[in-house]
């Protein structure tokens, strides 16, 4: 209802630099964002592919939340993210079907973008960001 777009795949890796780097060789993909987003502990690089973006992310220490995930899980997906175009709207829509929410205040993201989380635990163990997009 609220959702109209994947906005990114986010995919939590040890090694920023060399994931790049991977990409680039595999895929003839270079990122067109990066950035550290020191509020959650992350270093990010996006990648452009067709209309959404594959999100790199690399944890600034073992104790940040991506760091955590890697220690528990390893590389691999970390969330995915969808584009809204009213965030409070969203939450609330979310909040009054029972949905467990991580945030239920929208907060800044990478690239200033409004985000917030919906737990896992509400939609097959898989972590849910939505991206407010400002058009």
């Amino acid at each position: 209802m609220f959702a109209y777009n994947l906005h990114h795949v986010a995919i939590a890796v040890h090694d920023l630099d060399a994931a790049l780097e991977s990409h680039r060789l595999q895929y003839g993909i270079e990122a067109s964002h990066r950035e550290v987003v020191s509020s959650q502990g992350v270093e990010e690089a996006m990648l452009s592919i067709g209309g959404s973006s594959v999100q790199l992310l690399t944890p600034l220490s073992a104790d940040s939340p991506v760091g955590r995930f890697l220690e528990k899980r390893g590389e691999g997906l970390h969330h995915i993210a969808y584009a809204v175009s009213d965030l409070e709207a969203s939450l609330a829509h979310l909040a009054a079907t029972g949905v467990r929410l991580i945030d239920t205040e929208p907060r800044i993201g990478g690239g200033g973008h409004r985000i917030a989380f919906v737990h896992p635990s509400s939609f097959g163990g898989t972590l849910i960001e939505l991206v407010e997009v400002v058009r």
